[in-house]
């Protein structure tokens, strides 16, 4: 089955790289188009999702950096806002394990500058999914815009949020506050244990999955590292392993992996909804293609989700060292 279109609403933020640089008292710094829903919106689309992309692009060097790889990707831009802000930055340092830790530069950028009437106009019909989440859903003065379009657009589309915790940015607090909020809109929350330690300090996995099932999500997703993923629906819980690959770097793993994720659904028809013919069974295959997806973007360097050609039947293995992380 061909999967229907997934909207994607969120922020393009640009990954610096530190590298060796050519002279003392220098920083060199490669910087590849990131950003969380952006990264996801690129894995659809390279899957084979037709994925639309909602976004506030600046004009700047970095936005027509966003633009040029959104478009190579097969993202659709043609809702996304020409912003005449600056685009958001994000310098990233990688430890030996490949897992970077990042400093933003984010003050006024065009990302969050969303108002409702930029997103009046976007016609939901043909879309299965909408996905956002990360600092959109958090940042002024844009958060409560994006709020208020997924709550219309839940009538016609399933909701999926990945919360996306940014500590840097914004408090844990802003996150907690929100969440309940979001779980009553959201038909599913995919998020890292990294974030469920920042939302739900010392709570057990599966206790938090039951919290957020109360509070309106069907179907909770969090990505466990080496451990690979724990999957609830409606407190029937399934685990699936992780798939051992050479790890590069971890950014943009958990992006891709939500995005393995709602392909696989999408593709099996099961996305338009809230998620009634949804079976445990379903969501756990959905699973073992998402970290098959996320192993490959983890083979190489930087947020770049591999294409439709490059997954093959997918193998699982517990010793895998893969840190699903929810980095760009």
């Amino acid at each position: 089955m061909s999967p229907r279109q997934i909207t994607v609403l969120g922020e393009c933020v640009a990954d610096a790289f530190t590298e060796a640089a050519p002279a003392q008292n220098e920083l060199a710094l490669r910087v590849l188009p990131g950003g969380g829903p952006a990264n996801t919106a690129v894995a659809l689309a390279r899957l084979g999702t037709p994925a639309r992309f909602l976004a506030r692009l600046s004009g700047d060097v970095f936005g027509r950096l966003f633009r040029a790889h959104l478009t190579e990707s097969g993202v659709d831009l043609s809702h996304a806002v020409e912003a005449t802000e600056p685009s958001t930055l994000a310098v990233a340092e990688l430890d030996d394990r490949g897992q970077a830790a990042f400093s933003f530069h984010a003050q006024a950028t065009a990302d969050w500058q969303w108002t409702s009437t930029e997103l009046a106009g976007v016609d939901l019909a043909g879309t299965a999914c909408v996905h956002t989440g990360s600092l959109a859903l958090v940042k002024e003065p844009g958060a409560a815009v994006v709020e208020d379009f997924l709550a219309a657009a839940a009538p016609r589309a399933t909701i999926s949020i990945d919360p996306n915790v940014r500590p840097l940015l914004v408090h844990p607090e802003v996150y907690r506050a929100r969440l309940a909020h979001w779980c009553g809109l959201a038909d599913v929350l995919r998020l890292s244990e990294d974030d469920l330690d920042l939302l739900l300090p010392g709570t057990p996995p599966e206790q938090a999955c039951d919290t957020w099932h109360a509070a309106g999500a069907r179907l909770v997703v969090i990505t466990r590292g080496a451990d690979g993923a724990l999957a609830s629906l409606d407190g029937e819980r399934v685990q699936v392993p992780a798939v051992a690959t050479p790890v590069v770097d971890t950014v943009g793993a958990g992006d891709s992996f939500t995005a393995g994720l709602l392909h696989h659904l999408g593709t099996h028809g099961l996305l338009g909804g809230r998620l009634t013919d949804l079976s445990l069974g379903d969501v756990e295959a959905a699973c073992l293609f998402a970290v098959q997806v996320a192993a490959l973007t983890c083979s190489v360097a930087g947020p770049n989700p591999p294409w439709q050609d490059q997954t093959a039947p997918h193998t699982t293995d517990a010793r895998a060292v893969l840190h699903l992380d929810a980095a760009h």
